[in-house]
């Protein structure tokens, strides 16, 4: 119905010349006294062709607006796929519309080309910045003293950082490195808590972790990164307490603190990109991309994660890793 109202707007212009002709012969005959029925016959007669053309031409325009409905949304193939022109206007619209999409694939080109460099040379850079720290750390294991310890710690954190921002890169590649198989939770957890074991140790943070005796399917590096990230936001927000991480039915992970949590306001965007919430705004070092990069790869992983908390009490992480059967390889 929209169609047809906007197929008689644009046909206004002919439909108001045929009634101005109507009325010009009808104003004739009655100032000559002829009868009526001598212009309504022909008046109908002409109304009915016209009619039929009209309806003729309205299929033609909706055959035409389906077509280009059609290949809309297919713009690499739209400058070859037009209706023919059947008029020098039409004509200089598609020529108009095939310099449009020759200019955006160049510019689609370009950009990737330049996304690809971007990629590469951020890649290269956390692989050649991750040497000078690796001999870093060499070097205060050699010293035992409370500066080298907070040295230790401070590199562990670059660590990570440098970590997640390859972890950014790889997300956004077309192939991924995951290698799904079979896994020992505990294997994962036990390697996650190691690397955090200085920092547990140094602020007398109890950590409440029992063999869960569980085995999934996973990949092993991207759910160790969302373990750590997770671990390393509940040791970020906890000042004194306890980190427990259990198992629930029937293989949801479960890691609780009893920090500083989370405002209500804030739960339901947690895991968006760049966003840090109230205790983002109080702790300057927030990202906001650490959860973010967490659902990301949980969903690529077919695994589930929701957060529960309350402010001032704590809180929850849970990650369902029996959320959808994977592949093995």
């Amino acid at each position: 119905m929209r169609l047809f109202v906007q197929y008689i707007k644009q046909r206004k212009r002919e439909i108001l010349l045929g009634a101005g002709f109507f009325l010009i012969f009808l104003v004739c005959f009655l100032l000559y006294r002829l009868p009526l029925q001598v212009v309504c016959y022909p008046a109908v007669l002409c109304a009915l062709i016209g009619g039929i053309c009209a309806w003729a031409d309205f299929r033609k325009m909706c055959k035409k607006h389906r077509m280009l409905e059609k290949i809309k949304s297919y713009m690499d193939v739209l400058a070859g796929a037009l209706p023919d022109p059947k008029s020098v206007e039409e004509q200089d619209y598609q020529n108009v519309i095939q310099m449009m999409c020759r200019f955006q694939k160049d510019y689609e080109q370009g950009m990737t080309l330049r996304y690809e460099d971007m990629v590469e040379y951020y890649t290269v850079w956390a692989h050649q910045i991750k040497t000078p720290i690796a001999s870093m750390r060499l070097t205060l294991q050699n010293e035992d003293s409370s500066l080298a310890r907070k040295l230790s710690g401070d590199l562990f954190r670059i660590e990570q950082y440098v970590e997640m921002a390859l972890m950014f890169l790889r997300l956004d590649e077309k192939t991924t490195d995951y290698v799904i198989k079979e896994q020992d939770l505990d294997d994962i957890l036990r390697g996650a808590v190691r690397k955090f074991a200085g920092e547990f140790i140094s602020r007398k943070i109890k950590l409440e972790y029992e063999p869960l005796d569980c085995r999934i399917i996973t990949d092993e590096k991207w759910l160790s990164f969302v373990v750590e990230q997770i671990l390393s936001n509940a040791l970020k927000y906890t000042q004194s307490g306890s980190i427990a991480i259990t198992i629930e039915a029937p293989k949801v992970l479960c890691i609780q603190d009893t920090g500083i949590g989370i405002a209500p306001e804030d739960l339901p965007r947690i895991f968006e990109k760049g966003y840090t919430g109230f205790n983002g705004r109080r702790d300057k070092r927030a990202s906001g991309i650490g959860l973010y990069l967490c659902k990301k790869v949980c969903d690529n992983l077919g695994h589930q994660i929701k957060v529960d908390s309350v402010l001032g009490e704590g809180t929850r992480v849970f990650i369902d890793l029996d959320q959808r059967k994977l592949e093995i390889e």
